[in-house]
């Protein structure tokens, strides 16, 4: 940090810490307070009617979104808000944002907003239809490594890193004195549960900048058929432990075509939040890896219904309080695509730079190239340029929507398979989307025209002076 971002983080960490103390005392009447203390820093970055809209909703005792606060300055230990507002508001809201527009147009490529990596390939688990089981236990990111792309990231105007794997808690350590050594940073580990105890629980709140996604697949009958026997009881418990130690986390959850009704209804969802879960990041089955499951990617039905169900779950009459969103159908919030660079890529337990966690595809490495250096080369730039891949937001995908994208970046740049297992060619991988691309095409073309779509900045090369020149 520069001296005036340390001087800056000093003062907003004195102005958070009296301003909870204050909201706390009588909280309905004073969150219009918190809303804004955070307008003065972040009001020139984001709209102003999404802080109108706070303090409306601030108002309403039935706004969904004024319960999910009102729980979350309830539940959460004071000091872990105190330092993720600072990691979050300040180092990834305000610090990174500014950054990462500033060197998109400087360097003319995409910068990631976050970063995915894989600390290890083991994992304790062996979850049906998911390729990290596939990987074996050989490959693993040393904290030197790890804290490199940190650091380089933050040049880069990259403050918020999440772990993968693997199971990432097996490297639990070193993730833990990365959060020690990069305050100014968020960082989270989607995680299967089975190694949360009491000691991280304490790790977790002396720093303050780590939160975890526990992996739950609906009740315990449709959960444990993928993730295994006990796998239902060991998440609960460990979320618990997480209430219990009035630590801030949520819940990440792969839908298929076999799970979606239990990981949608209203006893799943009343459940996670009696448990504690604050936020649900939920994540469309992809058909990675030589040994994938093509029968679980869901339907166009599916499909469907997930854009209806939670627009249905964010609405502030109609929804509850947890907030959830989802890399497919929110497309149209985030104009498309993220991967590649745009808003985040993955970086795998060998060092691989890939563009997506689930495009297994690479021509950089973080033990050859740079962050910088990888964004510049030719599969990350083929991102770039074609970003997004389709003009309807509800098809964003390169490989699952467009396949045939997919097929030509691989080919054209010479992307190499990253795959620990068995090299996957990118027409096999392909080859398990054209069914379902095909059948949802015309259906995203219906959804897409009959209804009303955000506006979000997009940040296209095509929309670039250079890309308007060229013929």
């Amino acid at each position: 940090m520069t001296l005036k971002e340390k001087t800056e983080r000093s003062f907003v960490s004195f102005g958070t810490r009296k301003l909870i103390k204050y909201v706390k005392k009588n909280p309905q009447r004073n969150l219009s307070k918190l809303v804004n203390f955070s307008e003065k820093f972040i009001g020139k970055i984001f709209p102003a009617e999404n802080f109108q809209k706070m303090r409306d909703g601030i108002n309403d005792a039935d706004n969904i979104w004024r319960k999910l606060t009102l729980s979350t300055i309830n539940d959460v230990d004071q000091t872990v808000l105190e330092k993720m507002i600072l990691a979050f508001g300040l180092g990834a809201g305000v610090h990174g944002t500014k950054a990462v527009r500033e060197n998109r147009e400087k360097y003319n490529c995409n910068i990631p907003w976050l970063i995915l990596m894989d600390p290890t390939s083991a994992c304790n688990k062996n979850c049906k239809g998911c390729w990290s089981a596939e990987y074996g236990h050989k490959n693993n990111l040393t904290f030197e490594e790890m804290d490199n792309v940190v650091r380089q990231g933050k040049e880069l105007g990259t403050h918020l890193y999440m772990f993968t794997g693997g199971e990432p808690l097996i490297k639990k350590k070193e993730i833990i004195e990365l959060c020690k050594k990069h305050p100014d940073c968020v960082f989270l580990s989607f995680t299967n549960a089975t190694l949360i105890d009491q000691e991280l629980c304490e790790q977790i709140k002396e720093v303050g900048n780590f939160t975890l996604m526990l992996s739950i697949e609906g009740s315990a009958q449709s959960n444990d058929s993928r993730r295994g026997d006990g796998s239902y009881q060991s998440t609960i418990d460990a979320m618990k432990l997480l209430k219990e130690n009035k630590l801030f986390f949520g819940i990440s959850v792969c839908y298929t075509n076999t799970n979606i009704d239990e990981v949608t209804s209203d006893e799943f969802i009343d459940l996670m939040i009696e448990n504690g879960a604050k936020v649900g990041m939920y994540f469309n089955y992809m058909p990675v890896g030589t040994n994938a499951v093509k029968d679980l990617i869901p339907t166009p039905e599916n499909r469907k219904f997930m854009y209806s169900w939670l627009r249905k779950m964010r609405n502030s009459k109609t929804g509850k309080p947890m907030f959830v969103f989802d890399f497919q159908d929110d497309g149209e919030y985030v104009g498309g695509c993220i991967a590649g660079g745009r808003r985040y890529f993955h970086i795998n337990s060998a060092g691989d730079m890939e563009p997506c966690v689930f495009i297994h595809f690479s021509d950089s490495n973080i033990r050859t190239h740079t962050l910088l250096e990888a964004l510049k080369n030719p599969l990350f730039q083929a991102y770039y340029k074609n970003q997004p891949f389709n003009d309807n937001h509800l098809r964003p995908c390169p490989m699952l929507e467009n396949p045939d994208c997919l097929r030509k970046i691989v080919k054209e740049t010479g992307a190499y398979s990253t795959d620990l297992i068995n090299q996957e060619s990118v027409d096999d991988l392909c080859a398990k989307c054209d069914e379902f691309a095909k059948a949802w095409a015309p259906e995203a073309e219906k959804l897409w025209n009959s209804t009303k779509h955000p506006h979000p900045k997009t940040q296209y090369y095509r929309d670039s002076a250079q890309a308007k020149n060229e013929k």
